[in-house]
């Protein structure tokens, strides 16, 4: 049987009828894993001692009528999430040898639930990419063409998944960085609303902004995972005290009746002619399920990438700050001195892209320039949210292209970052303003995934997922997977 053709629910289902054991399936993704990872580069640790015994553990509770929610389905992590005693790296050379001495509350809650975490996915360094080139690990490849870039941060997860090394895998989004990869690897990718999931142990890059989720093979596995994670957490101040939504009770609902908003400030720029027809063709779909289109202004939206690219540097810089060679990470081989160990530390450990984004927010918050950089992008920050909470008075969700096209070839961006940045220019607006939003496969162009973006007003995940669904019952770009 071919165990990874199984959407999760299925697995989830053939698991509680015993047609098959834990053992079994996630021995198959460890075997696959073994037989194809080399060329994708998707995982950085794979923990198959860890899994196996994790997966004897959700049969033994099986046989004896204790099984947990989630028991015995196997799941990928991004490296970002720490894991107790197993290494936690970032896609870093400053943290390539950490193993966390505490687990981050996202792999604590699946874990007590009783899934069975396959591996540690690559992923840009830090978070800081949109093609997963940055890592010290090496680039991960896209499945559907291995020329191609998978997308970033969360590269790694995206690839792993599409390539059907894993069920289901833990992704962060800053500004983009699960839809970005999911558009890109033909995945669904869901970031929820900004402290619906708990950040503690979720190595921080802009604390404003980063998010965690997941990317999965369709909006129905996708929602049985982020019910999982969600919730409020003592250990994250800026954690919603609210607990965990049921977000499978919407899902079948039918959509009639309800407003989609389409951003005239996005449909005005120029796209690609196979952008414009896969989106206008989702749109066709959405109207013949009985939804209907309503034009919004999201007009301070132009303001987003350079917002972002302020306030997420400036929040980087700050938080990376803390690897200094004292008391974690990598050191620098023999110090003259307090200065030279923090300089030739950070020299060494962190890479190009990193200290880009270091230096560009530490100038932004230096002493002269805060109230004219980051004070100002805070403000431009609050026009942007403005726009969505006026638009959501009119409609249900925002629809728009995930990304500007399909994947690009690995290197063709590298050297020009400001043509990279470029790549979330459709995501970025939903971080600044805490909002959930989803990629969805709905087209492709020549052999390469492209993906449609909707985004929700605040907490409205099952409703996200309710759209999401309604387009993949009625269509199947979410089933095609790259011949792995």
């Amino acid at each position: 049987m071919n165990l990874h053709k199984l959407t999760l629910r299925e697995q989830l289902e053939g698991l509680k009828k015993n047609e098959f054991s834990s053992v079994e399936l996630t021995s198959h993704y460890l075997e696959r894993i073994s037989k194809h990872d080399e060329e994708l580069n998707s995982f950085i640790t794979v923990t198959e001692e860890h899994a196996l015994t994790h997966a004897k553990l959700a049969d033994d509770r099986y046989k004896n009528n204790q099984s947990l929610p989630l028991d015995g389905l196997p799941i990928a992590h991004k490296d970002i999430f720490c894991t107790k005693g197993i290494k936690t790296t970032c896609g870093s050379k400053m943290l390539s040898d950490f193993e966390a001495p505490y687990s981050s509350t996202v792999y604590t809650k699946l874990d007590n639930m009783g899934m069975v975490m396959l591996g540690k996915t690559n992923m840009d360094e830090f978070a800081m990419g949109s093609s997963n080139e940055t890592s010290y690990f090496g680039p991960v490849k896209n499945p559907w063409n291995k020329k191609y870039v998978p997308g970033g941060s969360s590269g790694g997860s995206a690839s792993c998944v599409s390539a059907e090394l894993a069920p289901i895998a833990t992704a962060t989004d800053t500004g983009g960085s699960i839809r970005q990869p999911a558009s890109l690897c033909g995945l669904t990718g869901i970031k929820p609303t900004y402290g619906r999931v708990s950040r503690y142990g979720m190595i921080a890059f802009a604390s404003s902004l980063d998010q965690g989720g997941v990317v999965a093979r369709s909006a129905e596995d996708a929602a049985l995972i982020l019910e999982g994670m969600s919730g409020h957490d003592p250990k994250d101040s800026t954690s919603l005290k609210l607990e965990a939504p049921d977000l499978l009770k919407n899902l079948d609902k039918p959509i009639k009746g309800m407003k989609i908003g389409l951003p005239k400030e996005f449909f005005e720029k120029e796209m690609p002619e196979f952008v414009e027809k896969a989106i206008q063709d989702a749109i066709e779909t959405y109207k013949h399920l009985g939804a209907e289109i309503v034009e919004v202004s999201l007009k301070n939206i132009n303001l987003s990438l350079p917002i972002y690219y302020i306030i997420a540097p400036a929040e980087c810089s700050a938080n990376l700050s803390r690897y200094d060679g004292v008391r974690y990470g990598y050191r620098c081989e023999d110090p003259k001195d307090l200065e030279d160990l923090f300089m030739r530390t950070r020299e060494e450990g962190f890479g190009s892209e990193v200290k880009r984004r270091i230096l560009i927010g530490t100038y932004a918050l230096s002493a002269g320039f805060y109230d004219a950089y980051y004070l100002k992008a805070q403000k431009c920050r609050q026009l942007v949210a403005n726009d969505f909470s006026e638009a959501f008075k009119a409609v249900d969700v925002i629809l728009s292209p995930t990304t500007p096209g399909t994947s690009f070839k690995a290197g063709e961006k590298s050297d020009d970052p400001i043509e990279m940045y470029l790549q979330d220019i459709f995501t970025i607006p939903a971080n600044l303003a805490g909002l959930p939003g989803i990629s969805i496969p709905c087209g492709e162009n020549s052999g390469l995934p492209l993906g449609m973006q909707l985004v929700g007003n605040s907490l409205q995940e099952d409703k996200l997922l309710q759209f999401a669904h309604s387009y993949q019952m009625n269509t199947d770009w979410h089933k095609k997977m790259p011949n792995i």
